[in-house]
Order: structure tokens, then sequence, then C-alpha cells
């Protein structure tokens, strides 16, 4: 079975959710461009692709992101793409940052960023840059103890790494892309020296201090760490707060609700996350042939679990294409099981302040005409650019 849907594809990216219907009525397991990987569409054959690391490793990471032409990526090489019992040990030590304990003792501070970075901004702005990158930027900076001034090569680096594609677009990407891996493990190479040289009370201390199964970590085993929790911390959180102001843009009466009763923000970004959340899909890799949904998924395939369809599955969500406050039913946009992300909790809380910081502060928003151009990624969506017209209160 095979269909012709290219999930890189710019008609694909501007709104999946009609392929992703296509797919689930038609072919819910399917082999399908780029590079030949089966497609997951409904909701319970996602679960079960998820809900079971061994027939379905996690090293479908490192085929996404470590293709023939870029060689090695410590992304690929990190948490993200281990299973047990690596994953294990790794994710006891991320927990330790990642906790609830840990994200509530950023709340105040991510509330004053976002207070700050929204003070000065009035009519035509450009959202992502001026707020959505920025806050998630502080945040990791001051969780990981890393230099908040770099803020937007920070940005630069998640959106270079998280390019990788089974081809790079010409020979300039996958030179940048090169470039941007030396760049960032040389500058968290010179951190993890810095720290350990004379440790701080940050992450980065904490991670060379470690020890696992009674051995300390090295160099760069800790660059893979970090660069992990650097990117999901930027891209899934930025996204997420900049696909949903583009969303209230468009509709003022939902702006207006939320400004009338913000205690209602929090079941906004779970609505949004199910509705359009920034995670697309969760590769994974079959280690041996997989019956699923009728169709034989031969060993050693690249299988990507497309929970942005999962949550526009109609046998899972009645009306899936309405945004409804009321469904109080959580989305896999953050996986599920051993691999459930570690951050989060830390997501949502900054979404929901970043929201509410954004509907307190302004009386209305409307999106500026002209199309919205999205990343192409294999694994999250998110506009590249969120141009919207604001009214302060």
């Amino acid at each position: 079975m095979r269909t012709s849907i290219d999930i890189l594809a710019p008609e694909v990216r501007a709104d999946p959710y009609p392929h992703y219907a296509a797919l689930r009525r038609d072919s819910p397991v399917c082999l399908s461009e780029p590079a030949g990987m089966w497609l997951v569409s409904r909701h319970d054959d996602i679960m079960t692709v998820l809900r079971d690391p061994v027939r379905f490793s996690s090293q479908g990471f490192r085929a996404v992101w470590e293709p023939p032409w870029l060689g090695y990526n410590p992304l690929a090489r990190s948490i993200l793409a281990m299973d047990a019992p690596g994953h294990t040990r790794l994710r006891a030590l991320a927990s330790r940052s990642l906790g609830p304990r840990a994200v509530a003792r950023l709340a105040p501070a991510i509330r004053a960023r976002a207070e700050r970075l929204v003070a000065p901004l009035h009519r035509d702005v450009e959202l992502v840059a001026a707020y959505a990158a920025p806050l998630p930027a502080f945040v990791i900076a001051n969780l990981l103890g890393l230099d908040e001034s770099l803020a937007a090569s920070f940005k630069r680096w998640a959106d270079d790494l998280l390019s990788v594609t089974p081809e790079p677009l010409d020979a300039a990407h996958a030179a940048r892309v090169r470039a941007t891996i030396a760049e960032l493990s040389a500058y968290l190479s010179a951190v993890i020296a810095d720290r350990r040289r004379a440790p701080f009370d940050d992450t980065v201390s904490e991670l060379v201090r470690a020890e696992v199964d009674g051995q300390r970590l090295d160099d760069l085993e800790i660059v893979e760490f970090l660069i992990a929790i650097l990117l999901g911390g930027l891209e899934t959180t930025t996204h997420l707060i900049a696909t949903a102001a583009l969303w209230l843009g468009g509709h003022p009466d939902m702006f207006a609700r939320l400004r009338a009763e913000p205690g209602l923000v929090p079941a906004f970004v779970e609505e949004m996350l199910r509705f359009d959340g920034p995670s697309q899909s969760l590769p994974r890799f079959t280690t041996c042939d997989v019956a699923l949904a009728g169709v034989t998924i031969p060993a050693h395939s690249l299988v990507l679990a497309l929970v942005g369809s999962a949550g526009r599955d109609e046998r899972r969500f009645p009306d899936p294409d309405r945004f409804d406050l009321a469904r109080n039913t959580a989305a896999l946009n953050f996986g599920h099981g051993v691999h459930f992300c570690l951050g989060a909790a830390l997501a949502r809380m900054e979404a929901q302040i970043a929201l509410d910081v954004f509907v307190r502060r302004f009386a209305a928003v409307e999106r500026l005409p002209g199309p919205v151009v999205y990343n192409r990624t294999m694994t999250v969506r998110g506009p590249v650019a969120a141009p919207l017209r604001l009214t302060p209160d």
C-alpha cells in the first residue's frame, strides 16, 4: 500500500489536517515519502506504537536526524534516541532539572519576563521574534545556566538542527547545519569546561558531578544531553505560543472570552495542543516485522507516529475539527509511555503564563494579511513568523 503524501510539501506544512484525515480514512498505515517512511495516522494505532518500545525503538530519531549527508548529529545520539537501559538511567538525571519543584520555582521569573517582553509591543508586530521565541530562550538559559544574551543564537541553532531531513535543501543548507553543530558543540563544551573549574548551582554543574551506574558522564554525553534539553525546550514552546496567538488573531470571540475569564487559559492550552500542537510526528524504528491495522511493517523500517493526526482522529474526538475548551481530554503532543516528554510540565506552564500575560495586555489582536510560512522539519511544526496587529489595553 502506498500513498503520494509528502509530509514536507509546502501545502501539507500549511495545513496538514485534511491530509491526515484522508490517511486515517483510506491508508491508516502506509508507506510514504520522503525516504520511504511508514506513516501511522490513527490514534489507537499510534498508542500501540508509543506503548511498545521493544518493537518500536526510539532509535527512529537517529534515522531521522542523522541522515548520510549530515554525519554525526549530537541530537540523534541524545536521550531522545535511546532505549532502555541507557534511556532509563539518563531520564533520572533529567527529571532532577525538570521535575515539578524545579519547574514551579521558575514561574515568577517567567511571568516577570513575559510582562517585560509584551510591555513595549503595539500595532504591527512579528510575534515570534518579539515574544514567542525570546521567552522560552530566557527560560532555558535560566534552567541550564547558559548565557541569556545568546538567545538569538539559541533559536538559530534549534532551527538549524531541527531542519534536518532525509535530503538537504541544497549545499548551503547542508553546510549551515554542519557549521551549527560545530558551533553549538563548541559553545557547550566551553561551558562544561568552565563548570568543571568552577561549579555553579545549575544543571550543567549537576551533570558534571552526576554519576550513572557509578560512572561520571563524559563531555560528549553532557553535550548531547544539553542539546536535547535546549532544543526540546525552545522549539516546541515557541511554536505553541506563536500558533496559539495566530489562532486567537483569527478568532476574536475566543480572545475576548479569555480576557474575560483568564482562568480558562490552561484549558485553552490543552485544546490547542490537541487541535494544532507543535509536535506532529514521533519517529520510531521497528526491531522486527510488525502487523498494524492489517498491514505488515517490515523490520528495520522507519515509522512516523503522526501525533498531530491523532489529535484530530474522529474515532477518539467527536467533531475533531472544532476547537472546544470543554473537551478535557489529553492529546499525545508530549508523547506517551516511557518516552513521555520530561519537559511537558515546563512547556505547559510557559505557554499558560505567556498567553495569560498576552490576553491581559491587549484589548484586541488581529492577524495581518498574507499566508503564514511554516518551518520545514520532520517532527515539529510552527510558523516561521507570526505577523499580528495588537491593540494595547
